[in-house]
């Protein structure tokens, strides 16, 4: 049986019968049911989730998620977390223009907010994993999703994944064991991070997909990363979209791709060359010790 938006629990006995208009739905004891403004799920460590319901467009081949828009309340913006962030305070609209769009931005800029909304805002579980793996071990995520509204294409994905550096230990604990061959026949917590990593992407990604990834290079040597992009391209050719958070100038290096700069008062869209991540790493590679020295000035012990 399945809930809202196809969400099921097979641990879940379905006891509860809401009629609507369309016909009865089904919902496991402990939820309540779909609104005219969204989703609230509760029962599962997602207490008073409710996330808006998105617009549609016509289908733009590759691209599922055209536009992100942020919903201003009536009063005052709030001030709190997330909203005192200063790139999701000023959130009007974002839009997904190629297939490959990156977040990027100092620690704290709000690029993990903002990919964690989408994620949620989308239906996928906000710990990581697919619409259909409703667990939680600490529920941690704010509340962004239920002010934001995608812009959806007509044609949905048939696939869909939200990768999280920090939680994806918790996703292989949770993985039903019947799933193993998904992931190339070998369990997750069998295998090292980078190469549970690896595995997901290689052998659990279908093509056709919608995938959010969050600092996936966590994980992984910039050989794997390499091989990430080789993937990455791989999946775009069978029509899949990818928002990734990443600080990696390997991954930003992906041809064609969108990066949105998350700045102290904005969101900006910048080119590779122009980011600090490439121009950093690439001023470190050609003189370390330079960099070095400067670095080290002035942490001398003072001469006796």
């Amino acid at each position: 049986m399945s809930g809202c938006n196809g969400f099921s629990d097979r641990r879940t006995d379905y006891r509860e019968r809401v009629r609507w208009p369309r016909g009865a739905l089904f919902l496991p004891r402990g939820k309540v049911a779909c609104s005219a403004v969204g989703l609230t799920l509760s029962g599962n460590g997602n207490a008073g989730l409710k996330k808006r319901r998105p617009k549609l467009a016509p289908t733009v081949p590759g691209i599922f998620i055209q536009t992100v828009a942020r919903v201003r309340s009536l009063g005052p913006d709030p001030r709190d977390y997330p909203y005192s962030v200063p790139a999701i305070r000023h959130l009007t609209e974002l839009r997904f223009e190629t297939p490959v769009t990156f977040f990027v931005g100092e620690n704290g800029s709000g690029k993990s907010t903002l990919l964690e909304g989408i994620a949620v805002a989308f239906g996928l579980n906000p710990e990581g994993g697919t619409k259909h793996e409703r667990f939680t071990t600490h529920s941690t995520h704010s509340d962004l999703f239920g002010s934001l509204i995608l812009t959806k294409s007509r044609d949905a994905p048939t696939d869909s994944y939200f990768l999280r550096a920090e939680s994806f230990y918790n996703v292989a604990s949770a993985m039903d064991p019947r799933d193993v061959d998904q992931y190339g026949g070998r369990s997750l917590h069998a295998q090292s991070h980078g190469e549970s990593f690896l595995s997901l992407v290689l052998h659990r990604l279908r093509g056709n997909g919608l995938y959010l990834f969050d600092e996936p290079k966590a994980a992984l040597s910039p050989a794997r990363q390499l091989a990430l992009l080789a993937a990455m391209y791989r999946l775009v050719q069978r029509n899949s979209q990818f928002i990734i958070a990443t600080h990696s100038p390997i991954l930003l290096g992906y041809p064609g791709a969108t990066i949105y700069l998350f700045a102290e008062e904005n969101l900006t869209r910048t080119a590779y060359l122009d980011t600090e991540h490439y121009q950093i790493t690439k001023a470190f590679l050609d003189r370390p010790e330079r960099m070095l020295n400067e670095l080290f000035r002035g942490d001398d012990p003072p001469e006796r």
